[in-house]
């Protein structure tokens, strides 16, 4: 039920963004539920393998680079989802560094309502 909801919150916040950021657009709830569930799925899949092939960089950026293997995932639900486009890779990284900040502040609250 935890993942649903964070799945439904992550979705709202996709179209959020997309409606506030000039370079990303969806073509409605149901691209940014698929845009939200790719998302899990990449960040399940696809991050950890990236994360280790690139983790000198990662180290020597004292973990900055984190933020690029962000938008390269963001670019990647892009190529799957064909309601979401992003035109490029500076506006992949602002979603993905305002959508991980919007997220972690809203995951916190849910975890802390649960308390």
């Amino acid at each position: 039920m935890k993942f649903i909801l964070k799945l439904l919150i992550t979705a709202i916040i996709v179209v959020v963004l997309s409606e506030i950021l000039p370079g990303v657009t969806t073509d409605g709830y149901l691209s940014a539920i698929l845009v939200a569930l790719s998302l899990s799925l990449l960040n399940f899949i696809v991050r950890p393998i990236l994360v280790i092939l690139t983790l000198p960089v990662t180290i020597l950026t004292l973990g900055i680079f984190l933020l690029i293997i962000n938008a390269i995932i963001i670019l990647l639900a892009d190529w799957l989802v064909a309601g979401f486009e992003v035109d490029g890779f500076l506006w992949a990284f602002i979603f993905a560094l305002l959508l991980a900040i919007v997220r972690s502040i809203l995951f916190k609250l849910l975890d802390k309502d649960k308390d």
